[in-house]
């Protein structure tokens, strides 16, 4: 996700988190779980379980919730098991599209994962087809309009560990890490007394693809949602870049 326009818009999912901070809760939920059946369930010793806990206490998801979870990924109460999957493919404008999935039935998923595709301008691809495009990297989103410190917190990033930092969105700045250091960068800023909006280890693409038709913008757009929503994603990444004005025009 690079670019100033990227298709996460700040306001954009601010709203569609507050409109389905139940759905949200469950794919958070899912993570806890995973993450406390790889690594344990003491979030020192499992940096996975760390940002999943910071991601939920940041959606204000309910202590009780959390734990819970984290029970069900170490086994002490029962819970569903769930696989990781990888799903990759094309959207409309040929941008490439890298879906993290949790399910507990693959062959439901792949099907429906399929239909949401083909239905919508895309195509679902092997294996390998896109992936090489992304490379994970930490990034801590800070909602801070334009000229209200942000050479100030752009330099305190760096020093802390960050690799860049993206101020080309009015609204928000971007900061970038090797996702070893994520926690490392994000513990320094908030330190500060600097409000972070997210900070997770992401996909980002190494290189965007611009989107200026606005018929193609609103068909990428629409099928990032429709993916995003559904149950077994966990998150959706591309290399799409829509400009601002385009944006704008959608919304």
């Amino acid at each position: 996700m690079a670019g100033h326009s990227k298709w996460a818009n700040i306001k954009h999912r601010k709203a569609k988190m507050d409109e389905k901070k139940g759905k949200l809760f469950t794919k958070i939920g899912r993570e806890l779980i995973i993450a406390a059946r790889m690594g344990g369930g003491d979030p020192e010793a499992n940096p996975r379980l760390k940002a999943a806990i910071q991601k939920a206490k940041e959606a204000n998801m309910p202590n009780e919730n959390i734990q819970r979870a984290i029970m069900r990924g170490t086994g002490e109460i029962e819970g569903t098991a769930y696989e990781e999957l990888t799903y990759e493919g094309y959207g409309p404008g040929g941008v490439a599209l890298l879906l993290n999935i949790a399910t507990d039935n693959r062959n439901r998923t792949a099907a429906e994962i399929r239909y949401i595709f083909s239905r919508n301008g895309g195509n679902l691809g092997e294996s390998g087809c896109v992936s090489w495009m992304f490379r994970p990297r930490g990034v801590i989103t800070i909602a801070l309009p334009a000229g209200e410190k942000r050479e100030e917190v752009a330099l305190q990033a760096i020093e802390a560990g960050a690799e860049d930092v993206d101020d080309s969105d009015a609204e928000i700045l971007e900061i970038y890490t090797e996702p070893g250091e994520l926690e490392k960068v994000r513990q320094a800023l908030a330190a500060s007394g600097i409000e972070i909006a997210g900070a997770e280890v992401q996909m980002v693409p190494n290189t965007t693809v611009t989107i200026e038709d606005l018929e193609t913008a609103a068909k990428v757009l629409k099928l990032v949602d429709l993916l995003e929503d559904h149950d077994d994603v966990q998150a959706v990444y591309s290399n799409f870049d829509i400009p601002q004005d385009i944006m704008e025009r959608i919304s």
